[in-house]
């Protein structure tokens, strides 16, 4: 068996699937937390590895959550994996938990095509989800459709810990599936598909896929908005040496440093925040001249280690070779650029275009993309709806993408059952 260590810190969410992935496994591992033992804290430092999970197997390094990786490492084989759950006895309820994955999503069937369904939602991250649970549990026939499960940006979220109603911490792909198979057990079919456009001139509407067409009385547009697609330079290969993008996971690794913090939105100001009660000097690098949504700096204040700098782009992560960060390349004002000394950075530059390309012209959007929508959340063609990260929203929430599918879940029973008004679902 190979020497396995996993160094940890209290509140990381990977660090806890790190672990769990081993003992599923039939590793054994000796756990050390950063934040509990301050000697196991500069052992990573004497590394220039500043961030949590590290595995070491062996003499060999894995930073970060890289299950794949560590698998290859392992020689980790499925057989192995089947043979570590019955020796631990727990082989009936790991299968029963795949399954249930596995049960959520299925490939399109052909005899779809032939069906007419009352809604369907493209997109099933918490808005899409949401309004499968409220359409389907209010009778409808409903079909989503997701070209990407386990990549939209809740789906991707760390942690996530303020959902009303869920007192523990959870990743946000825990999250959204919970959603996702309430609304199956409500009768709710989800597909992974991938939609190229839609027809919405006759009352029954059409959802064109590469495979063909699904007929529906309405239509939810539930999509996200588009990460980055473009890494900064540097940023992989200082990963976890210096380029971090939890707080919770790393702040304590640059106290008494110099750290940057990379961001418009709402979250690079409030991790600002935070990691400057470690850090000695934040240098908090904004690209443009303004923040994104409701961001405000007024959130700093009293924070006099913290410098804003507007219209200050990163262009690269510097550093030696298979060695630690030592600085930014930063492009400023005007085209002039700086090299920047700092310790680390924290990365929280989130894409924000919604993807909705797909629809062209089919219904009124903004110059940047974003549907337009009433107030009941219906597009200007009649039964199509909106929300999430597809339309303009004051800030991005999860519980206010879940908000959206509930209204418009509710706008698709008015259309479908040509109620004169809205039926809200009490009990």
């Amino acid at each position: 068996m190979p020497n396995i260590v996993v160094y940890t810190s209290t509140g990381c969410n990977y660090c806890a699937k790190i672990k769990k992935e081993l003992k599923d496994w039939g590793f054994a591992y000796e756990e050390r937390n950063v934040i509990e033992n301050k000697a196991y804290f500069n052992d990573l430092h004497e590394k220039g590895i500043f961030s949590t999970p590290v595995t070491f197997i062996d003499d060999q390094s894995v930073i970060g959550y890289r299950p794949n990786k560590m698998k290859q490492i392992l020689g980790v084989t499925e057989e192995m994996i089947k043979a570590a759950q019955v020796e631990g006895g727990d082989k009936a309820g790991i299968e029963a938990e795949k399954a249930a994955q596995d049960a959520i999503f299925t490939d399109l069937d052909p005899a779809m095509y032939d069906e007419t369904y009352d809604l369907v939602c493209i997109g099933s991250g918490p808005a899409g989800a949401s309004a499968a649970v409220y359409a389907a549990r209010g009778k409808l026939k409903v079909l989503v459709v997701d070209k990407g499960p386990a990549s939209g940006a809740l789906a991707i979220t760390h942690k996530i810990a303020n959902y009303p109603g869920v007192h523990e911490e959870l990743t946000g792909l825990e999250l959204v599936d919970r959603i996702r198979r309430q609304a199956k057990e409500y009768g709710a079919t989800f597909v992974r598909g991938n939609v190229q456009s839609l027809n919405v001139d006759e009352d029954i509407k059409e959802v064109v896929l590469p495979e063909g067409r699904i007929k529906t009385k309405t239509i939810f547009v539930a999509v996200g908005a588009r990460g980055r697609t473009k890494k900064l330079k540097g940023e992989d290969e200082f990963a976890g040496r210096g380029v971090s993008y939890c707080t919770t996971c790393d702040a304590a690794f640059f106290e008494g440093r110099t750290v940057a913090v990379v961001g418009d939105n709402e979250e690079a100001v409030s991790e600002a925040s935070t990691i400057a009660q470690f850090a000695q000097k934040v240098l908090f690098l904004i690209p443009g001249k303004k923040l994104s949504g409701q961001a405000n700096l007024d959130d700093l204040d009293g924070q006099n280690n913290i410098e804003v700098l507007f219209s200050h782009r990163v262009k690269e992560i510097l550093g030696e070779e298979d060695g630690k960060l030592e600085g930014l390349l930063v492009e400023k004002e005007g085209g002039e650029t700086e090299k920047f000394d700092v310790h680390g950075v924290f990365l929280y530059v989130a894409g924000n275009k919604p993807a909705t390309d797909f629809i062209g012209d089919t219904l009124k959007r903004d110059e940047e993309g974003y549907i337009e929508v009433d107030f009941n959340l219906q597009t200007s063609v009649e039964g199509v709806f909106a929300g999430g990260d597809a339309r303009k929203t004051p800030l991005k929430q999860a519980v206010i993408a879940a908000a959206d599918g509930a209204v418009a879940a509710l706008g698709a029973d008015k259309h479908v059952n040509k109620r004169k008004r809205l039926i809200p679902q009490y009990s």
